[in-house]
């Protein structure tokens, strides 16, 4: 999968967030998008995902040298965000199901299996919504991350988590987001450490 940015630029109302973007973003790439708060990096990750347009220039997707349509853009994303809510009312064990059943995990992985990633006892049958800010980040995280797509867009991936949990997320990139596209937006650059391609949001005012 590779996302082609030329000379994008993204306004609201008469403020750029960011413009005179060229990038091309391609499988097996790893890229930290680095700024502080409201700088436009999570508008950068809805541009990327196909949920937002540009003001300028143009975005291209292609998977396996064939041209995606924005409407189908969904079916290759995976996307965890803290702007990304769950649906509460549904148990943990509910939540995994439903997730399994809309978007394909990855190989040999099951709504069980998740639950084992998870590492949250005792959960299985409580509502998300008694569900503390940390678990509910790990439970977008790990629905993000096993799922079965060729890109992964990670915005403020370290939020709510404590150090055990940033371990943990750090672990589930490592041993399952191989070959993939990973961006990962962050104002902290050690949540993306792992990067060796870092893009500056604040180079495109």
């Amino acid at each position: 999968m590779t996302i082609s940015l030329e000379n994008a630029g993204k306004r609201f109302r008469f403020d750029w967030i960011f413009r005179g973007l060229n990038h091309r973003f391609q499988s097996g790439e790893r890229c930290a998008v680095l700024g502080p708060n409201g700088s436009g990096k999570s508008t950068l990750l809805k541009v990327l995902s196909g949920h937002l347009s540009l003001s300028k220039g143009q975005v291209q997707f292609q998977f396996e040298e064939k041209k995606v349509e924005p409407y189908a853009v969904y079916r290759h994303i995976s996307y965890a965000a803290p702007y990304i809510e769950l649906i509460e009312e549904f148990t943990l064990e509910e939540a995994l199901k439903f997730h399994a059943g809309l978007k394909p995990l990855l190989p040999g992985f099951t709504a069980a299996r998740l639950y084992e990633l998870l590492a949250l006892p005792r959960a299985r049958a409580k509502e998300i919504r008694f569900f503390s800010s940390g678990m509910k980040q790990r439970v977008k995280l790990a629905l993000a991350i096993c799922s079965d797509t060729p890109v992964l867009l990670l915005d403020e991936p370290a939020t709510n988590l404590d150090v055990q949990g940033v371990e943990w997320y750090k672990n589930l990139i490592a041993e399952y987001a191989a070959g993939r596209l990973v961006v990962i937006a962050s104002n902290d650059p050690h949540d993306a450490a792992f990067c060796p391609l870092h893009l500056s949001i604040m180079d495109y005012k």
